[in-house]
């Protein structure tokens, strides 16, 4: 080999070794790119994880408690209808009372009002099976009333007019004024 082909094969050589450490060098780097993109790739991932998981909890949570509210509301609407088909058999038992255990009562709620006068207000059933002694029990509860002949339109009950004041004790006003207890009472009854 003569010195101009020494010299050309140095250059070559030279230059395989530059490629060499080119290549050498580009692959570290390409090398460290694809680890930094791997390290952000999964860094990413694992953020993305995180917000997924909080996402779906919230939304488990917010669906549990929709659920439960939805539960607590058909078992609300529930207790409701009970409560109400109670209350409707409550008065359906008052005015099915046989006229002696009926008028009983009556003569009960006229007690209540001893010592008061006026004009008594039966509804039509209660004028047509009125014992011969009503006046008379009335008085023995200490409410003297004249008996209005014209039929009042309650359920059962009375109503006593006295000058301008109407005392109202027809059942469904004392099932409505004592509502709030006889729902507590049928609450601790049917509920407890």
């Amino acid at each position: 080999m003569n010195g101009g082909d020494k010299i050309l094969s140095r250059i070559h050589s030279d230059c395989d070794e530059t490629v060499r450490a080119i290549e050498q060098e580009a692959q570290a780097k390409g090398a460290a790119l694809i680890a930094e993109a791997e390290k952000k790739a999964a860094e990413k991932d694992a953020e993305l994880q995180a917000k997924t998981e909080k996402k779906l909890a919230q939304i488990k949570s917010a669906t549990q408690s929709r659920a439960e509210l939805e539960i607590k509301n058909a078992l609300l609407k529930r207790r409701r209808l009970e409560i109400d088909k109670t209350i409707e058999a409550l008065r359906d038992y008052l005015t099915g009372l046989s006229d002696s255990e009926y008028f009983e009562a009556i003569y009960r709620l006229a007690a209540k009002l001893g010592g008061k006068s006026g004009t008594i207000c039966l509804n039509s059933r209660d004028l047509q099976r009125l014992p011969g002694d009503f006046s008379d029990r009335l008085r023995a509860a200490g409410l003297e009333a004249e008996l209005s002949d014209k039929p009042e339109s309650i359920g059962g009950g009375f109503i006593l007019k006295s000058g301008g004041i109407d005392e109202n004790m027809s059942f469904d006003a004392l099932i409505a004024d004592r509502r709030d207890a006889l729902e507590d009472l049928i609450n601790s009854q049917l509920f407890a």
